[in-house]
């Protein structure tokens, strides 16, 4: 790997952008694709989508996809690199999954194995709202369809190393907004009013049971509060309370049963409290269960093993939340999507190892996607997830 690929991904990092704003991210990506040889580039699918098409006569067509944006969220790394926009960062390694792909895409213009190879840089994963986009915007009637879906994602895992199962890999996922309204006052005569904070904590307190009674359920549903708003001085009684929940589950049953439930609840609360009106119920910016073709995950696998980058099967999904999966569905065809290490290996002791091998988790020392403190380690993370890339689109091309 060249330092070049380095310096992009710096740039990437330094300039996130949110979901749907991609657009400097997107003008990069399609300025590094069109200095490469034999790559078609197309800008603007499905907003700030950009997909790169690679021919090289007959054989199999292969997709291989990147998520681009960004999150809401203030760096605390401390790198010479951060972000230089207040309150937005690469807290996912969507950065990390560009600078790779890019850097894929020139060594497979290099290489030109036989085939065509898709290159989908997918903007707005986090909504859950960019694959869909593409999809919408003619994705499988622009370009060449394929034979199959590859995908990658960092992870705070060892770097060089990466997890993986066939069938559900990733959970649902459900943003949902809860609204409590009740009758502001004066913070000295809360008898002459009905306190939605008093109604929002409780909820978030009791909303915890629903989670709990099902603590025995093999990959059973995860359910928490990200968000809670109400007021603006402490001797004022708002009038309203708003709560941001993240619904995680692994079936459209339970999925229907949960928003069936948290919904209830909230009447409830808003009952008890006497509330005047019922609070407001909105589930938005779904996830489908992200779902590995089997037969193909373990081939890649084993592919992406005997390339050098070992690979260990998970016992149960992750409740990560992917739209990964949307292009496979559309296109009724095999998807494979692995997570990848982006921590120094030599951080990781041996009690970690365990910890990860027993319980398939992360040692909480070690800062997670969506922290502000979450920052790969692009000397060991990009050659690993250009090898990965790389690896199994070769061997994918490969195949009669």
């Amino acid at each position: 790997m060249t330092e070049h690929w380095q310096q992009v991904y710096r740039q990437l990092h330094a300039h996130p952008e949110l979901s749907g704003e991609e657009h400097g991210t997107a003008s990069l990506v399609a300025e590094e694709l069109r200095a490469l040889d034999g790559w078609e580039v197309t800008p603007g699918v499905g907003g700030t989508g950009v997909v790169g098409v690679l021919q090289s006569g007959p054989g199999p067509i292969i997709w291989l996809r990147a998520d681009m944006d960004a999150l809401p969220v203030q760096e605390e790394t401390g790198l010479e690199y951060a972000s230089r926009t207040a309150g937005v960062m690469h807290a996912c390694g969507h950065d990390t999954h560009v600078a790779a792909l890019l850097a894929a895409c020139a060594q497979l213009s290099a290489d030109r194995p036989a085939g065509t190879v898709v290159a989908v840089f997918q903007p707005a994963e986090e909504t859950g709202a960019g694959a869909q986009r593409m999809l919408d915007d003619g994705l499988l009637q622009r370009f060449p369809k394929p034979g199959i879906v590859l995908g990658q994602h960092v992870a705070p895992l060892p770097a060089g190393f990466a997890i993986s199962k066939s069938g559900p890999i990733m959970a649902a996922s459900d943003s949902i907004r809860v609204k409590f309204t009740g009758r502001g006052g004066h913070g000295s005569q809360p008898h002459l009013a009905v306190d939605p904070l008093l109604m929002a904590a409780s909820f978030v307190v009791r909303m915890q049971s629903l989670t709990a009674r099902q603590a025995a359920v093999p990959s059973g549903p995860v359910l928490v509060a990200g968000s809670l708003h109400a007021g603006t001085r402490p001797n004022i009684i708002a009038e309203t309370a708003e709560l941001l929940l993240t619904l995680r589950t692994f079936s459209d049953t339970t999925r229907d049963r949960m928003l069936e439930d948290i919904a209830r609840l909230a009447q409830a609360e808003a009952e008890a409290a006497g509330a005047p009106v019922p609070p407001e119920f909105a589930p938005y910016d779904h996830f489908p269960v992200t779902v590995n073709t089997e037969g193909d995950t373990e081939r890649i696998m084993a592919t992406l093993t005997e390339g050098g980058i070992p690979v260990m099967p998970l016992t149960n999904p992750l409740t990560g939340s992917e739209d990964f999966g949307a292009f496979g569905t559309a296109a009724r065809c095999p998807s494979v999507f692995w997570h990848i290490g982006g921590i120094d290996a030599a951080r990781f002791t041996e009690a970690d190892q365990a910890l990860m091998l027993a319980e398939h988790t992360i040692p909480p020392r070690f800062p997670s996607n969506h922290s502000p403190r979450f920052a790969p380690d692009p000397g060991q993370t990009l050659p690993a997830m250009i090898t990965a890339m790389v690896t199994a689109a070769r061997a994918e091309l490969a195949r009669s």
